[in-house]
């Protein structure tokens, strides 16, 4: 199994930045790719970034030029840096790994407010 930690998420202004962290432990060697996710209040789970483990990346339209995720195998982690936040990014942000032979693992979450 992979075991996930989220950690970075707080309360931040419109326009400013965030950087979230996720280091896994477990089966690591296992780990494809990562990813975020966010879910907010009355909506459903939704992709926010993904990186395999070659280090490509793919976006949604809603975050792409904003966010920036990558990797660093060396620590087992991945990051999520975000910058110019808007108040629709707030949401509970989740790191996801896909693991060869093992079901996804899940953070337990992260809570990220936009607010002035």
């Amino acid at each position: 199994q992979v075991q996930l930690v989220e950690s970075g998420g707080g309360l931040v202004q419109p326009g400013g930045s965030l950087r979230l962290s996720c280091a896994a432990s477990g089966s690591i060697f296992s780990i494809d790719a990562m990813g975020w996710y966010r879910q907010a209040p009355g909506k459903q789970r939704e992709l926010v970034a993904v990186i395999t483990r070659g280090g490509r990346t793919n976006y949604p339209d809603s975050v792409k030029g904003r966010f920036t995720i990558s990797r660093d195998n060396a620590k087992n982690t991945v990051y999520l840096q975000m910058n110019s936040l808007k108040f629709e990014d707030t949401a509970v942000y989740y790191c996801k790994a896909d693991s060869y032979g093992l079901p996804p693992s899940w953070g337990q979450g992260t809570q990220v407010t936009v607010s002035s």
